[in-house]
């Protein structure tokens, strides 16, 4: 499958008591699809997952799936920092029904080339679902070198990357060394229009939680050739995109959802509420939607 688009990396939902919101994932899950959203990930960084219990992780890919019924893709956030642990995560998405699969570099234990290599191609050797990996370096001190990506790129089986470095000067590297027929997701909303110049296949956005429909567009213009219109929406949404990350993820977008009633409710711990200038930085870059 060839990935291309807005993708949500969607938020998980949290009752008062702190358990999972099925009924609101379901009413997010409905809205994303009317909205124009190409795809949504579950179980990501924003999704909370390493808050959460393998259990409840099954029941949110579960219902996430269920709920899109093959209208759009679903990716499911499998990593671990223990490849046998991602693995089985795997195994058990692919089973679901999971369209994508998205494998992060393994944290705190990092790797020498060799161990990253083996850590996604453990999964994909033996899992046909489309692997994404993930190389996010700011939350797990470990990073894909381009060699490594490059040969990551040629397994049949390993389809793209969520790169979410916000180097650009990395992704340029990744983006000489890997084929046209690899997906190079931006995982920097602020850096959208930047990934797809360097032939980038779409964004798997915070943003979008909030502006599916805008997302969509600004992705959707650069493919039509649209370039200025899609510089300019970059451009104009910028300062939400920053409050959006002024505190660390997913806690400013969850304040945003709150904000504009969308009733996601909390976090689960080490994560908490929102300073309280954190969520009047919030509420000022929210002024450019109304």
């Amino acid at each position: 499958m060839k990935f291309s688009g807005s993708y949500v990396a969607l938020v998980t939902p949290f009752n008062q008591d702190g358990s999972v919101n099925f009924d609101r994932l379901k009413e997010l899950v409905a809205w994303h699809l009317e909205q124009g959203t190409d795809g949504i990930v579950a179980l990501g960084t924003t999704g909370e997952s390493s808050t959460m219990s393998h259990e409840e992780d099954d029941e949110v890919a579960a219902c996430i799936i269920e709920a899109v019924n093959g209208r759009i893709p679903v990716i499911c956030g499998a990593g671990s920092n223990s490849t046998q642990t991602q693995l089985e995560k795997s195994r058990r998405y692919h089973a679901m029904g999971a369209d994508g699969l998205l494998l992060i570099t393994p944290y705190y234990n990092k790797a020498n080339d060799e161990g990253m290599y083996r850590h996604f191609a453990t999964v994909a050797d033996q899992i046909d679902t489309p692997v994404i990996l993930y190389n996010v370096p700011g939350r797990t001190g470990c990073s894909i070198s381009p060699a490594c990506c490059a040969r990551l790129a040629a397994h049949p089986n390993i389809a793209g990357i969520k790169e979410a470095s916000g180097n650009i000067s990395y992704t340029a590297k990744i983006a000489r060394l890997v084929g046209e027929d690899f997906c190079l997701f931006s995982g920097n909303d602020d850096m959208i229009v930047p990934v797809l110049s360097l032939g980038g296949c779409g964004v798997i956005s915070v943003f979008a939680n909030i502006c599916p429909k805008e997302c969509h567009e600004l992705v959707a213009s650069w493919f039509a050739g649209d370039a200025a219109r899609a510089r300019e929406m970059q451009l104009r949404y910028l300062e939400l995109i920053n409050a959006l990350f002024c505190e660390v993820n997913p806690i400013p977008i969850k304040e945003a959802m709150n904000q504009l009633g969308m009733g996601v409710g909390g976090y689960r711990l080490p994560l908490c509420e929102i300073s309280e200038s954190g969520r009047q930085t919030v509420r000022r870059a929210l002024e450019v939607l109304r």
